[in-house]
């Protein structure tokens, strides 16, 4: 059986990452309209009620403890903020993934390396004031892709030369 080439090994690391972003941008959409309508206490319950059997099986469970923990945050969220949060996060995290996977251009590249940098620099600055593993390891994510569409930017140019 041949061996990937690293370039194609980096190419659909690229491609999954990229999809992963868009999908993860497609939920901050989905949640930042559901919380505009229907507010944050009622979707705090609605998460409480989707959880309960989950939780009732394992109610000391890592991830059900995250997830009641981190809707229980939004009741003391600014909704405004959050929403406004949730829908430009998502939109640009969807919108650049689209782009990117569609081949959108040339242009696509710079624009994803800024947001993506601009990202990671947030995530760097809120983890200097409170420690958070989860933060860490989306910095990192975000890191990792910001990496990879450097190398399929510089690949494309190299391609065309």
């Amino acid at each position: 059986m041949p061996k990937a080439s690293p370039k194609s090994i980096a190419h659909l690391a690229y491609l999954t990452t990229i999809g992963i972003k868009g999908f993860d941008g497609g939920v901050e959409l989905l949640l930042g309209f559901l919380i505009w309508l229907a507010g944050s206490e009622r979707f705090y319950l609605f998460v409480l009620n989707l959880t309960a059997p989950e939780f009732d099986d394992q109610p000391d469970g890592r991830m059900m403890q995250a997830v009641r923990h981190g809707a229980s945050s939004l009741i003391n969220v600014e909704v405004g903020f959050l929403v406004f949060y949730l829908l430009v996060h998502g939109a640009l995290k969807l919108g650049v993934a689209l782009s990117l996977l569609r081949g959108g251009g040339r242009w696509v590249f710079p624009l994803a390396s800024i947001i993506l940098a601009g990202f990671v620099a947030y995530m760097g600055w809120h983890l200097s004031q409170r420690w958070s593993n989860w933060l860490l390891g989306f910095a990192l994510f975000d890191f990792f892709t910001l990496c990879l569409v450097l190398n399929e930017w510089r690949a494309g140019a190299r391609d065309k030369a």
